[in-house]
């Protein structure tokens, strides 16, 4: 499937149901889940001019105090039961940043409700949460923005841009990682979820799905199927109960024959090197390490390495405001529900591969996008 078009079209087809470009009026917003990620976006909406938050959402109290003291301007009510919220018909705009296990089913409600949606990744945790998303996605009059921040960066984007015109002539092989020095804090905030692989899907599925999603984006397609392995082999038992991996390789084939290496862990140490986040892109002309660097390696001998895409501003909160011009002026979005949709199943793909611990195929998902 070659994804600009799907996107376009659908990201398209849901502008048609925008505020018909009126920008006078504050969209009404609501944040559904008030931890650490949620406290980020709450921040993010406070600082759009044309937003209003009208109600925050959480079942911990000291995290929903420390929300409504952060928009105390606005007076907004405080909730502990998310349905309330989406019962509200004042409310225009949904945040949702609640763990994953929720996220589909959260969205879905508001999207029936009329609410335009702006929903963390990963935007379903099993494939049959993403086909019921899509579903409700599709039949909605409303904006869905999967929050796949990566694809607001500028300089990214640029190069990846680059990448699809020729710069590294035919795309062979993408190397890519996301290494950790530790696991999360096991007495943190997000303990008491995290660790379940039923309510976060383990780090591929609830942090890689970012990094996933720019290796589907350079290549211009979903991979085919996936075979890997992974374990706990290192935070055996810790936290107790835990069933998440601690480490995991997956190869991803691609149509054409691209291929795509993945490797995700969480015992890296600091001072080994090769350790945090990197996408490599290899082509019949040369190579690019993608992110963060945007470097362009040639293949000539001698050739020197140069930046393919320079360095720009990048706005903090980019992908905040893209989704409410999308909302008020009806502006294109920089990641829509088919993005958002690939990069989860892409995530579940290599997920369930490495748990079957056998080659799973893309058709087995039964996710039509």
């Amino acid at each position: 499937m070659h994804l600009e078009r799907r996107s376009l079209l659908l990201g398209t087809a849901m502008a048609g149901g925008l505020a018909g470009g009126q920008e006078t009026e504050k969209v009404t917003t609501a944040v559904i889940g008030t931890g650490n990620r949620g406290s980020y976006l709450l921040s993010g909406v406070i600082e759009q001019p044309n937003t209003k938050v009208a109600a925050v959402c959480d079942i911990k109290p000291d995290r929903l105090d420390r929300a409504a003291s952060a928009a105390a301007k606005d007076n907004p009510t405080t909730y502990s039961d998310w349905r309330k919220v989406i019962e509200r018909k004042d409310i225009q705009a949904v945040f949702i940043a609640t763990p994953p296990h929720l996220h589909a089913e959260m969205a879905i409600a508001a999207l029936k409700a009329g609410k335009h949606v702006y929903c963390e990744k990963p935007i379903g945790m099993t494939a049959a949460q993403v086909r019921d998303l899509v579903k409700a996605g599709r039949s909605a009059k409303a904006v869905f923005v999967p929050g796949q921040q990566l694809r607001s960066l500028r300089q990214l984007g640029e190069a990846i841009r680059k990448i699809r015109e020729g710069a590294i002539g035919e795309v062979l092989w993408v190397k890519a990682q996301r290494h950790a020095t530790a696991d999360l804090p096991h007495d943190g905030s997000s303990g008491d979820w995290y660790f379940d692989v039923t309510k976060s899907g383990g780090y591929l599925i609830e942090q890689s799905v970012h990094n996933l999603d720019i290796c589907n984006w350079v290549i211009g397609a979903h991979p085919l199927r996936a075979c890997g392995f992974g374990g706990i082999q290192f935070y055996k038992n810790q936290p107790p109960g835990r069933t998440i991996y601690d480490c995991g390789s997956i190869t991803y084939e691609y149509p054409n024959g691209v291929k795509m290496s993945f490797t995700q862990m969480v015992f890296h140490p600091r001072t080994l090197p090769a350790g945090g986040q990197y996408i490599y892109v290899y082509g019949s002309k040369g190579a690019v390490d993608l992110f963060p660097a945007a470097t362009l390696h040639p293949m000539e001998r001698g050739a020197q390495p140069s930046l393919l895409a320079e360095k720009q501003e990048e706005p903090r909160h980019a992908h905040i405001t893209a989704f409410y011009d999308a909302v008020t002026k009806g502006s294109p979005l920089p990641a829509d529900l088919t993005i958002g949709a690939t990069a989860a199943l892409t995530a579940i793909l290599g997920h369930e591969a490495m748990v079957k611990e056998s080659v799973v195929k893309w058709s087995d998902l039964g996710v039509e996008l």
